[in-house]
C-alpha cells in the first residue's frame, strides 16, 4: 500500500484540505508584495539635468530653456558611444568653460537632476540619485535581494526537509516582519546615505530569505496535503493568489506615492500571517517520509473526522509496516544536496531543472520588474501585467492536464523565444519611437509576460513532481538558488544593458529560452503519475532520451 492509496481512505480533498489549502494560498499573497514593492519604491521617474534656469521657470518638467544645454545627437555619438542617445541627453549637459579645450563646448556629467512628479511624490532613486553613473547603486540593492533569494531557497529548502514545512514557514513570517521593519527604519536622513544604504540592503536581504521560505514551503505543502488528481489544481490556484498579491501591492502603491511611507506600511503586512503557524498543520506526507508514524496517525485521524470519513487503525498499521519495509530496502538517506546526485537519472534531472529555473527567472523577473517601460502610466502597466499573469495561469490550468507537462512547457517556452526575437525586425523596419512601434512593443511585452508566467508556473509544478518527497524541498531549493542568478542577470540587464539598447534584454530572453526548450525534452512526463517518495521512484520514471 502506497501513501496515496491510504490517503484516499481519509479523504484527499475534503473540507479539511480545502480550508488548509485556502490558508496556504493566502500566504502566497506576501511574496509578490515584497518582491515587486521595488517596482514602486525604486521607480525611476522621467528626469533631466537640473539646469541653471530651474529657479526661474515654472515646475512643468518640460523646460524649453534647458534644451540649450542638452547635447545633440552628433555630440552624443561622438563622445558617449557606449550609451543610447536618450541616456546621453538626460545624463550629460553642454558646458562652456575655458578650462575645457580652450572654451569649446563639451559634455559634462550632470550632478543634480529634476524628476517628474506626475506619478510619484518621491522614490529611493530620486532621494539617493540612483541614475546615470550611479544606477549601479540601484542594481546592487536588487542583487543583494536576489542573493537573499539564493540563500533562503537553499537554506529554507534543506531545513524544511529536515525540520518540517510548518516550522520553517512560521520562522519565515517572523523574519519577513523583521526585514520589513529594518527597511522601514533604514533610510534616515539624520544618519546619511553612507550608513542607510547598507542597512536598507540588509533589510532587503532578510525579506528575500523570508520570501523564499514562504514560497517554497507553501507551494510544497499545498501539493502534499491533496491527492494526485488535485495536484494541478493545487499548483495553479496558489499562483492565482501570487498574481492577486501583485494587485494588492498595486492598491497600496496607488494610494501611497512616497517610498518611505509605502515601506513602513508594507512592513506590518506580514504580522497577521505569523499566527498561521498555530493554524496550519504539518504535511502528512512529510511526517510519513520521516517515519514519524504516531504523529502522522493522529493527523490522519483528525483529517478523517473533518472529512467525515472513517479512520481505520488496522489499515493504517498495515500501511506503516509496508512503508517501513520500503525504507529498510532503501537504507540511504535522501536528505541534502548530495542525495540528488547519488543517482545518474536524478542528477541529470536536477541539473537540467536548475537550468530551466535559471532561464525562467531571467525572463520572468526581467519582464516583471520592467513594467514601467510598457506604458507611460506605471500603475496601469503594472495592473495590466498582473491581469496578463492571471490569464496565463488560467490557460495553463485548462491545458496542462490535457497536453501534459512537457509538451505544454515546451510550447510556452518556444512561443516566448519567438516573440522575444520579433523585437529585432520591429526595431529595424519601423520608424524609431513611432506610434506603431510603441503599440507593437506593448503587445510583445504583454505576450512575453503571458508566456513567461505560464512557463514559470509549469516548471514549478514539473519540479515538484520530479523530486522525491524526502528531497523535494531541497531540490526545489537548489533550483530556486540557481534561479536567483538568473533573476540577478535579469535585474542587471534592465538597469545596465538598456543604457546601450532598450530592447537588448529581450533578445537575451529569446536566445536562452530556445536552448531551455531543447533541454526540456529530456524530462519524463509526470502527468497522472504518483508523487515520487524516494530517489528510486524517480529512477523508475527514467528519462525521455
Amino acid at each position: 500500500m502506497q501513501f496515496d492509496d491510504f490517503y484516499e481512505t481519509v479523504g484527499v480533498f475534503g473540507p479539511y484540505q480545502k480550508i488548509k489549502y485556502f490558508l496556504l494560498c493566502c500566504t502566497n499573497l506576501l511574496p509578490p508584495v515584497m518582491v515587486y514593492a521595488w517596482t514602486f519604491i525604486a521607480a525611476t521617474p522621467r528626469f533631466q539635468c537640473k539646469s541653471p534656469f530651474d529657479d526661474l521657470l515654472s515646475n512643468n518638467f518640460t523646460n524649453q530653456l534647458a534644451s540649450s544645454h542638452t547635447p545633440s545627437a552628433a555630440q552624443c555619438y561622438e563622445s558617449q558611444k557606449s550609451i543610447s542617445l536618450k541616456e546621453c541627453q538626460r545624463c550629460f549637459q553642454i558646458v562652456n568653460n575655458s578650462d575645457y579645450d580652450g572654451g569649446v563646448s563639451v559634455l559634462s556629467p550632470c550632478r543634480s537632476f529634476d524628476f517628474d512628479r506626475t506619478y510619484y511624490q518621491s522614490t529611493i532613486v530620486e532621494d539617493w540619485s540612483m541614475v546615470c553613473d550611479r544606477v549601479s547603486l540601484k542594481s546592487t540593492v536588487q542583487i543583494v535581494f536576489f542573493l537573499g533569494y539564493m540563500v533562503g531557497s537553499l537554506v529554507f529548502g534543506v531545513l524544511s526537509d529536515k525540520f518540517g514545512r510548518r516550522l520553517i514557514m512560521g520562522v519565515s513570517f517572523v523574519l519577513m516582519f523583521i526585514g520589513g521593519i529594518v527597511c522601514a527604519l533604514a533610510p534616515q536622513d539624520i544618519i546619511g546615505h553612507r550608513a542607510s544604504y547598507p542597512f536598507f540592503s540588509f533589510g532587503r536581504f532578510l525579506l528575500a530569505c523570508a520570501t523564499r521560505g514562504i514560497s517554497i514551503t507553501g507551494f510544497v505543502m499545498g501539493s502534499e496535503i491533496v491527492g494526485p488528481k488535485q495536484r494541478l489544481f493545487a499548483g495553479i490556484v496558489i499562483k492565482y493568489f501570487f498574481a492577486l498579491g501583485e494587485l494588492l501591492l498595486l492598491s497600496f502603491a496607488l494610494n501611497i506615492r512616497t517610498w518611505r511611507t509605502l515601506n513602513a506600511v508594507l512592513a506590518v503586512v506580514p504580522v497577521p500571517f505569523i499566527f498561521f503557524y498555530f493554524i496550519l498543520p504539518e504535511s502528512p506526507r512529510w511526517l510519513v517520509s520521516e517515519q514519524r508514524y504516531d504523529e502522522a496517525g493522529l493527523l490522519f485521524h483528525h483529517i478523517a473526522e473533518r472529512n467525515k470519513k472513517h479512520f481505520d487503525p488496522i489499515v493504517y498499521q498495515r500501511f506503516v509496516r509496508e512503508d517501513k519495509k520500503r525504507v529498510a530496502a532503501n537504507q540511504e538517506l535522501n536528505h541534502g544536496c548530495k542525495a540528488l546526485f547519488r543517482s545518474k537519472v536524478m542528477g541529470i534531472i536536477a541539473v537540467n531543472m536548475s537550468y530551466q529555473w535559471f532561464v525562467q527567472n531571467i525572463v520572468f523577473y526581467g519582464i516583471s520588474q520592467n513594467t514601467g517601460a510598457w506604458l507611460t502610466n506605471p500603475y496601469i502597466a503594472f495592473g495590466a501585467s498582473a491581469v496578463v499573469e492571471i490569464l496565463a495561469y488560467v490557460v495553463v490550468h485548462l491545458v496542462l492536464d490535457r497536453w501534459g507537462r512537457k509538451l505544454t512547457y515546451c510550447l510556452f517556452v518556444v512561443a516566448l523565444a519567438c516573440t522575444a526575437l520579433l523585437v529585432i525586425p520591429i526595431q529595424i523596419v519601423l520608424p524609431k519611437d513611432s506610434e506603431n512601434q510603441y503599440i507593437l512593443m506593448f503587445i510583445i511585452n504583454s505576450a512575453l509576460k503571458f508566456f513567461s508566467s505560464g512557463s514559470y508556473v509549469i516548471i514549478y509544478i514539473y519540479a515538484n513532481e520530479t523530486f522525491p518527497t524526502r528531497g523535494r524541498n531541497t531540490g526545489m531549493g537548489v533550483c530556486s538558488m540557481i534561479a536567483r542568478i538568473g533573476a540577478i542577470i535579469g535585474t542587471f540587464s534592465n538597469d545596465h544593458l538598456t543604457r546601450a539598447w532598450q530592447h537588448f534584454p529581450i533578445v537575451i530572453y529569446g536566445v536562452t529560452s530556445l536552448l531551455a526548450m531543447l533541454l526540456a525534452t529530456i524530462f519524463p512526463e509526470t502527468l497522472n503519475q504518483p508523487l515520487p517518495q524516494t530517489i528510486e521512484d524517480v529512477e523508475r520514471m527514467g528519462l525521455a532520451w
